[in-house]
């Protein structure tokens, strides 16, 4: 999908606690829900 919309040298950066301090914070521990930042550049 990433690739597909022109991106290309396309990495995982790291896991992100994206839901720390948010409402859903309890919800999301609950199912083991976790971020991943991206980085990519945009072809041409």
């Amino acid at each position: 999908m990433i690739r597909g919309a022109g991106l290309i040298n396309v990495e995982l950066a790291g896991e992100v606690d994206t839901f720390a301090g948010a409402s859903g914070e309890e919800k999301a521990r609950q199912f083991g829900t976790t971020g991943y930042s991206i980085r990519a550049r945009k072809s041409g």
